[in-house]
């Protein structure tokens, strides 16, 4: 299976896509979180960690960072971070492809507006290598920037994107159920499935 067929079929999790709940990412939950995590959400906590597999293939570690009192029925409308610790190599164009396919999939977007973000990913997303991080920032009212290691990458600045690309793991009708129940495991209230 080439790079980006891998990229492709991990991040979109397909049917037989597995998060081990008891495989926690290898960040230390007592750690202090990145600096990247801190510039963007105040008295940050990390919510949740989750490993995603694929067929056996360890893909990568999650681990969402939010603020105290986090709601994820208006998930939108605060800041948080996702970020992905990559176990293995996956291609920066399969990971824009994956993703507006599955946005696509959950019902976000437009196609003129799903077409406008996939050009936007193409350009952003690099090539990631075992042990990478790439980590998303929700900014309400804003859109989504990305960081790369720690290193600022690029922004999208649209809302609609952000809520689009995030449901990607937080939308109840997310690929990775297990997933996401790990990611929101301490986020404080979780009144509704809603995203």
């Amino acid at each position: 299976m080439s790079p980006t067929q891998l990229a492709a079929a991990a991040l979109v999790a397909a049917a037989s896509t597995v998060a081990n709940p008891t495989a926690a990412s290898t960040r230390n939950p007592e750690a202090q979180p990145p600096a990247h995590v801190r510039k963007y959400v105040a008295d940050v906590r990390l919510a949740g960690t989750g490993k995603l597999t694929w067929y056996g293939f360890h893909v990568y570690d999650a681990a969402l960072f939010v603020a105290p009192g986090f709601d994820l029925a208006n998930a939108s409308a605060q800041p948080f971070v996702l970020e992905l610790t990559y176990a293995r190599r996956l291609d920066g164009k399969g990971i824009a492809e994956a993703s507006r396919d599955e946005i696509e999939r959950l019902g976000f977007g437009t196609e003129t507006q799903r077409a406008r973000w996939h050009d936007q990913m193409l350009k952003l997303f690099p090539n990631v290598e075992k042990g990478r991080r790439l980590a998303g920032v929700n900014l309400p009212g804003t859109g989504a920037r990305f960081y790369f290691d720690g290193q600022f990458l690029g922004s999208i600045e649209d809302p609609d994107f952000a809520r689009a690309f995030f449901a990607i793991w937080l939308d109840e009708r997310t690929r990775a159920p297990q997933l996401r129940e790990n990611l929101l495991k301490g986020a404080a209230a979780m009144r509704t499935a809603g995203f």
